[in-house]
């Protein structure tokens, strides 16, 4: 399961990849139950406001205001679908069935979520893409809770997480078995070879939205994209620029996952108008050498 030159190729022809039994069955349960950990331990309404996450077109512009999610990049932080939360601002639903995403610095923070991105096997797959210094500037647990987990309209990742040239790769594994009822991905098959049209940057004019997007929307038809079934412990590997999407869960099974993201550093610059940007506490960390 390590991505074989063949399996490279695939990816680099397909814009994606989908690696079975990649994380075993006691890795699964591991990163489950350190995921309930962290929700039990760390999110209190003090430090954590509820704060919304909207993966559709219309962004919530609660979220777009607030510095919580501007400045969660090397922190775990805590967003909430938006049919969770009632007029008075109560959450409807245990915490586990309304949560969004846990996000983003889990990687760097966390023992466990650690142990899983910066593994051997990962750093094969790696390798086998022909990385020759990637860094994982963030990562993030996806929730997709049963019910009301929302839309992912459909998007390429290098809109969000620029790169000049655009080298990124998105690693997404799945903690459940994900399928059409409960959200799966779809994608669109060799749409990663056409670039981007639009990008979400850092406002120019200040913080109110602190993001933007510049550039166009581009029209997908629904019957151009496949889905991507898997069983829980699949990787799938996904193409900075490659289009992809969910749908809701409105099923009574959360759809549980954890990403992160890479992009080559060599001959690379990260772009200084993404919204997420390295710190001194922490610049991000190269997938072969960090500790």
């Amino acid at each position: 399961n390590m991505a074989t030159p063949e399996q490279a190729k695939q990816f680099y022809d397909q814009g994606y990849l989908i690696i079975k039994d990649f994380l075993t069955a006691e890795e699964v349960a591991k990163v489950r139950g350190q995921t309930q950990k962290i929700v039990d331990e760390q999110h209190n309404l003090q430090d954590h406001p509820l704060t919304l996450f909207m993966g559709g077109n219309k962004q919530c512009d609660r979220q777009k205001t607030d510095e919580y999610f501007m400045t969660s990049g090397d922190k775990i932080r805590f967003f909430f679908e938006v049919d969770a939360i009632d007029e008075q601002g109560n959450l409807k639903v245990p915490k586990m069935e309304a949560l969004n995403k846990i996000g983003h610095g889990l990687h760097i923070l966390d023992p466990v979520f650690k142990k899983i991105t910066f593994s051997k096997k990962m750093k094969n797959i790696a390798r086998n893409l022909e990385l020759k210094n990637p860094a994982v500037p963030q990562s993030m647990v996806i929730l997709k809770p049963p019910k009301i987990g929302g839309v992912v309209v459909p998007h390429q990742d290098s809109t969000f997480l620029y790169t000049e040239p655009m080298k990124l790769v998105g690693f997404w594994i799945a903690l459940e078995d994900c399928t059409t009822t409960n959200g799966c991905l779809w994608f669109i098959p060799k749409s990663h070879t056409d670039g981007i049209t639009k990008r979400m940057v850092r406002n120019p004019d200040g913080p109110d939205p602190p993001t933007v997007m510049r550039g166009e929307d581009r029209v997908y038809k629904d019957e151009d994209f496949v889905p991507g079934e898997v069983k829980k412990g699949t990787l799938v590997l996904i193409h900075g620029e490659v289009v992809h999407k969910s749908e809701a869960n409105r099923s009574d099974k959360s759809r549980h996952i954890y990403t992160f993201h890479m992009y080559e550093q060599d001959g690379v610059e990260w772009s200084k108008e993404n919204w997420q940007q390295p710190t001194a506490a922490h610049p991000f960390p190269s997938l072969y050498t960090f500790q």
